[in-house]
């Protein structure tokens, strides 16, 4: 049984889904792959909150509060093994400081034993995160400075950097691109 709920956010509703092993989605509405994850269109989902899910909302409570929350309430990423490497580096940047895809793209090149490994493959795997902001996919930005790429939209991205205080010297919302 998949279970899920809403989150009513500064930045608008968020759904949440989960089962009893880990949290699955936290997509916020209508973003860029809103509501998929392996195998969605197979589950019947019951509007509860289990365990989990209460911890996610807990979580995003402390979140939006200004502060950055002490735990993670267990996820289940289910995906690709590509797609799971780059998720597991973003869940090693730091609150309050960013990551570029390239610097991504150089550490899952070394997890992997590759010389090396194309920022534009990262940059797609970063994009169908399924659990945004835990996951926080918000954090990785372009060499260059833009902030681009990010499903949940720029808008929201530059919000969650601004909430956990990132130093937005250098950083811009390009005039175009994608994810905008």
């Amino acid at each position: 049984m998949i279970y899920r709920t809403y989150y009513l956010s500064p930045l608008g509703r968020i759904l949440l889904t989960a089962d009893d092993i880990g949290l699955i989605g936290v997509w916020f509405e209508g973003q860029k792959y809103f509501g998929e994850f392996p195998g969605h269109m197979n589950y019947i989902f019951e509007e509860k909150e289990n365990h989990i899910l209460k911890d996610a909302l807990r979580w995003l409570d402390i979140y939006f509060s200004g502060r950055e929350p002490d735990f993670l309430p267990p996820m289940r990423y289910d995906s690709t093994p590509f797609r799971k490497c780059i998720c597991d580096i973003m869940l090693t940047i730091p609150y309050g400081q960013t990551m570029t895809y390239g610097e991504i793209a150089a550490q899952a090149a070394r997890r992997q034993g590759l010389d090396r490994m194309s920022a534009q493959a990262v940059g797609g795997a970063v994009g169908h995160n399924p659990i945004s902001i835990l996951i926080p996919c918000h954090r990785v930005v372009g060499s260059d400075g833009s902030l681009t790429g990010y499903a949940g939209g720029v808008a929201n991205k530059q919000f969650l950097l601004e909430l956990e205080g990132v130093d937005m010297t250098g950083l811009y919302v390009p005039t175009r691109g994608t994810a905008l």
